[in-house]
């Protein structure tokens, strides 16, 4: 019996998720090996990324913190007082409201952040430069992974949901 046109077309959207899916996990996998390099050398992934995101939305209240990492406010908070002692960010009157705090990130963590985004460029550029990628299969590549990196920040909230691994509003139906 022939397959309907339909389930070819499914089949090998799936056949290409899951090459893609399987990419991800590869990069994953690295990006694990360097959260490990990164830990020995006094900071984990999971910091790393709340002082990068800090950085970004500049003096934050630790509840948006946590939403721009789609994180839990409990655990953002004590990886943030760890930031705090280690001079990283440091916790400002909130000029809308003086009883609560916002979070800043220190000239100390724009540093580091210069630092690292600097190494990181620097390892990139020679990545693709040694690899024999033309200038412009670089920048096709570039343009192509900024919009699937948008996408995919914006459908990561269902996917969760989805998943079963967070909570679904009321009414819901993804």
């Amino acid at each position: 019996m022939a397959t309907p046109v339909g389930d070819e077309v499914r089949a090998e959207e799936l056949a290409k998720a899951d090459r893609l899916g399987m990419a991800l996990v590869r990069m994953n996998k690295m990006h694990a090996c360097v959260a490990a390099h990164m830990s020995k050398s006094g900071m984990d992934k999971a910091s790393f990324v709340l002082l990068a995101n800090l950085s970004q939305l500049g003096p934050s209240r630790a509840s948006a913190l946590a939403e721009a990492v789609f994180s839990d406010p409990s655990t953002v908070s004590r990886q943030v007082a760890t930031l705090v002692k280690d001079g990283l960010v440091e916790r400002r009157a909130d000029p809308e409201d003086g009883r609560a705090s916002v979070l800043a990130v220190t000239e100390a963590g724009a540093r580091l952040l210069r630092e690292r985004r600097a190494q990181r460029n620097e390892a990139l550029a020679r990545l693709f430069t040694n690899s024999g990628w033309s200038a412009e299969e670089w920048d096709q590549f570039i343009e192509y992974f900024e919009r699937f990196v948008g996408d995919y920040e914006k459908a990561l909230p269902y996917f969760i949901a989805e998943s079963g691994l967070g909570p679904r509003s009321e009414g819901e139906n993804h």
